[in-house]
């Protein structure tokens, strides 16, 4: 949990952060890059503060995931729990026209930095919405942001509390076009913490001919994605929980 001291001391090293974080992003856009290079950046950007840049994944699952959302050439992807935006790096290499990233934290502060995650040649943008994605209000501005589109991709890494995901699932998946995929973090039983809880989702929706799992180790504590692919038929032929 953020206190008031803990984010005085953010605001007040937000300037020096700022710096280091567009340092590595220059070097980061340097030259093009391959995905395993980008997985690696997601992976040890590094920095400090609101500036600080990183994805809590196990390598070879998120490898694995980008591997899929890459073969889809997608164009727009969704993510609900932005964090600290390594896996937002990841979707801006891999879109072509949209980003759009959600969080129940403000986040303000990283908006700037994180439109600039996109390659340089790329055309895609870069959007932050904060808010609680629960909220119907919340729901109807990201319908708004999209306009009638679909998303080729929705990661949920959100809200990890049984209620909370499968709400996450039910509100969001309607959003997602025919052939797409929809993914889930922290698949596995055994999680670090008890409000990880996206297992009792899961085990209703793994057995679905539509579903897949990408886990490292089946012995591990915490992690593991799981993925649905959207039928042609649409969203509304995916399991309910």
């Amino acid at each position: 949990m953020k206190t008031p001291l803990n984010k005085l001391t953010r605001l007040i090293r937000l300037p020096f952060n700022m710096s280091y974080a567009n340092k590595r992003l220059a070097e980061y856009h340097s030259r093009p890059r391959s995905l395993e290079e980008v997985l690696d950046w997601a992976i040890n950007f590094g920095g400090g503060g609101y500036m600080r840049v990183k994805t809590q994944q196990i390598r070879s699952e998120i490898r694995r995931l980008a591997e899929a959302v890459k073969e889809l050439k997608p164009r727009i992807i969704l993510e609900i729990g932005t964090a600290s935006g390594g896996t937002s790096l990841i979707w801006s290499y891999l879109a072509s026209d949209r980003v759009i990233t959600c969080d129940i934290q403000d986040m303000a502060h990283q908006a700037k930095l994180f439109s600039r995650f996109p390659p340089p040649s790329s055309k895609c943008k870069v959007d932050l919405l904060s808010g609680n994605s629960h909220d119907p209000q919340f729901k109807s501005r990201v319908a708004n942001e999209l306009n009638g589109k679909k998303v080729d991709f929705l990661f949920i890494d959100g809200d990890h509390t049984e209620p909370g995901v499968t709400q996450d699932y039910l509100d969001y998946r309607e959003f997602v076009r025919p052939g797409g995929l929809i993914a889930f973090h922290d698949i596995v039983e055994s999680q670090p913490l008890l409000t990880n809880q996206v297992y009792h989702l899961w085990k209703h929706l793994k057995n679905s001919p539509f579903a897949k799992e990408f886990v490292d180790d089946p012995k591990q504590c915490g992690y593991g994605i799981g993925v649905l692919h959207v039928p042609e038929q649409g969203s509304s032929a995916l399991p309910r929980p």
